[in-house]
């Protein structure tokens, strides 16, 4: 009978909780780019391989499946710069900017080659180009050739040539290289290709291939492929609101195009970008933008030449020194008018930043498109040769606190701070004297990046040297400080450290259970405890599928505790195990998952809907008490094992659940069949 209930429970519970596909938390996902085809190369009879946009996909020719690849699925690393199919060894060689190499056959089997990635080497790693002889891929290095056995997955040979070789080719007896200058040398097979004196300058070699085969066979077919994903891996700046992920990017490279991206529900939606044909002006580098709360197809980009307006993805109207007060930073130049910052009102207003501007700082916008500005002395001192009062360098990270005052920062080494402007009284509080709460002066801060709010109203401020608190009884002092939290070594000793000092933070962000979400410049990110005590995560491009160490900004789905990383190589996210917390709990909206829990899952329940802080405890049907803890927001996870460690047996367990102080309690229910 017991047996007979289960399987009813079961059928019960998977018709309730069908609705909720929900990733497993810890799972990480990557969402890169594969617009712009690179290089195709046919692999066997069926298989083209396509790298686009530095990215890797696959397309088979009999049943056009497309496959992607990326760090979380399949390969070892980020943004590649050359593949080549070896068709003796059977497998595809996938180099990386950094010198990491891959080697995957059909059957998407991957071995990595580190040696290259992981030498110390004054040279640069950058390939050229790759040529394949028999079982080997040699590349075309800056400096020589190496030489890769894909048959045993080794690096077999390095050849210091001392020339920056462009392609390779042989005959049955030698070996010929080519260099940059067009001269070709050439050495015999058998003899030491190691030694330089071995290699002598020729005027006689056979054609050098242009490996341009597959690429004139198949590109027509290829252009006609539709992929799911962004159309660029520039992520400069991310917010997520009204159950999107908004995004834009760019950068001052002369090349890249800006983008302005949205993901929604497994959609891009990519906001027009030809721009630059109807203004006339660069389209080149976002830093931010806002969406119009009381509009939502709406949107407002700061960038480094104006302003730009869209509405449902369509460009409608960009403003710049000829129809608004915006001016160039030096009077004249049209590319560079720096709109740093930009910030909706739940009015309507728009708010924004001229960096650098001869008579502006901030501004605002409101609904009719009429212009304001806002003359502040203290945001009016670029004092350096030739730029005397001027509006501060990178004025930015606008946002509003709970009492519906405006907090930003000057991401700049001049004059590195945090500001706070009451929209009321029109009066600015400035914090630009770094002194921490034991009155030691902060040294060698010269960059503010961010700040944001923490749910106890304490304001979180992202600089170079850490992250540092103003605590909310400091906001209204006359002499506020900065606090920088103490964590206990807990070794014995009395000492402590100050919390990530000497990190340099790009982006902070606070999730449902009140922890910190830092990136950083070159470090991960890390995940800080609400208390500030525990170090709770620490991703690094090594240890986990985090896609680079250089986070440059960080948003999170409260709803389902996604958290997006943009980096400097693409946007990649992890399930984290928070949510935002309910103000009520009721069954109704109190769940887990996966439910029910199959047999051979090892990976974490979730439980959802909970208030903040809340007491959870799982019991058996009798009421045996086998796991407990406290929601993390509004989530809670249990490993499927009770108190002393070990798994559960098959059956259905009860989730009581309370408030933090102990007021309400309600009740879901987890199968579990072994």
């Amino acid at each position: 009978m017991k047996r007979l209930a289960l399987i009813i429970f079961l059928a019960l519970v998977s018709m309730v909780n069908g609705q909720w596909s929900m990733a497993q938390v810890g799972t990480w996902r990557a969402f890169m780019s594969y617009y712009e085809p690179q290089q195709i190369v046919k692999a066997g009879n069926n298989t083209l391989f396509v790298r686009a946009s530095n990215s890797l996909y696959s397309y088979n020719l009999n049943d056009h499946s497309i496959t992607t690849y990326d760090k979380v699925n399949a390969l070892s690393d980020t943004y590649i710069s050359y593949i080549a199919w070896n068709q003796q060894a059977k497998r595809l060689i996938i180099v990386y900017q950094n010198g990491n190499i891959d080697l995957m056959d059909l059957q998407e089997n991957v071995t990595n080659l580190s040696s290259l990635y992981t030498k110390t080497m004054i040279e640069s790693k950058t390939v050229n180009r790759i040529d394949i002889y028999q079982q080997y891929a040699y590349l075309c290095m800056t400096f020589g050739i190496i030489k890769v056995n894909m048959e045993r997955a080794e690096i077999s040979e390095t050849y210091m040539l001392n020339q920056n070789i462009q392609a390779v080719t042989f005959d049955n007896t030698h070996i010929y290289a080519r260099n940059q200058a067009g001269i070709v040398i050439t050495a015999m097979l058998s003899d030491n290709l190691v030694d330089q004196n071995n290699w002598t300058k020729t005027d006689t070699y056979p054609v050098f291939n242009e490996n341009l085969a597959d690429w004139n066979t198949y590109i027509n077919i290829v252009k006609t492929l539709k992929l799911d994903g962004p159309k660029s891996n520039l992520f400069n700046y991310l917010k997520f609101q009204y159950g999107r992920l908004y995004s834009c990017g760019g950068k001052d490279d002369g090349i890249s195009n800006a983008c302005v991206q949205v993901y929604d529900n497994d959609n891009w939606q990519i906001y027009q970008d030809d721009i630059a044909t109807i203004t006339g002006r660069r389209y080149y580098l976002h830093h931010a933008l806002d969406i119009d709360p009381t509009d939502t197809s709406h949107i407002a980009v700061a960038s480094n030449n104006g302003l730009y307006e869209f509405r449902n993805g369509k460009f409608t109207k960009f403003y710049n020194n000829t129809n608004s007060l915006i001016e160039p930073f030096n009077g004249t130049d049209d590319n560079y008018q720096l709109v740093t910052g930009v910030k909706f009102g739940n009015d309507g207003t728009l708010w924004l930043f001229n960096s650098q501007a001869p008579t502006q700082s901030l501004i605002s916008m409101d609904q009719n498109g009429n212009f304001t500005s806002y003359k502040i002395p203290k945001l009016m001192q670029l004092d350096q040769s030739g730029f005397q009062d001027k509006s501060l360098g990178v004025l930015s990270d606008m946002r509003f606190d709970n009492d519906g005052c405006l907090w930003f920062v000057n991401h700049n080494w001049f004059i590195p701070s945090v500001y706070r402007y009451n929209l009321q009284t029109k009066t600015l509080k400035s914090f630009t004297d770094f002194v921490n709460q034991d009155g030691i002066n902060i040294e060698n801060i010269i960059d503010v990046t961010c700040s944001t709010e923490d749910r106890n109203g304490n304001i979180w401020v992202g600089t170079n040297r850490g992250p540092l608190i103003i605590e909310s009884s400091q906001i209204d002092a006359d002499s506020p400080y900065f606090t920088q939290f103490k964590v206990p070594r807990n070794d014995g000793t009395n000492n402590a450290d100050y919390l990530l000092y000497g990190v340099n933070v790009t982006s902070i962000v606070i999730d449902g259970g009140n922890r910190k979400w830092i990136g950083t410049n070159g470090n991960g990110a890390y995940l800080i405890s609400d208390d500030n005590l525990t170090q709770v995560q620490h991703f690094t491009k090594s240890n986990s599928d985090l896609l680079s160490d250089v986070v440059q900004a960080i948003a999170i789905n409260h709803q389902t505790g996604e958290v997006f990383f943009s980096t400097d190589m693409g946007l990649c996210s992890y399930m984290s195990d928070a949510t935002e917390p309910s103000s009520e709990m009721n069954e109704d909206d109190v769940y887990a998952y996966p439910n029910p829990v199959e047999p051979g899952y090892t990976g974490l329940i979730t439980v959802v809907g909970l208030s903040y802080d809340a007491d959870v405890k799982i019991l058996t049907n009798n009421g045996k008490l086998v796991a407990q803890g406290r929601s993390n927001g509004g989530t809670f996870t249990w490993d499927g094992c009770d108190m002393q460690g070990k798994q559960v047996a098959s059956g259905i367990y009860m989730v009581a659940a309370a408030t933090s102080k102990g007021e309400k309690g309600v009740v879901t229910k987890i199968a579990i069949v072994r």
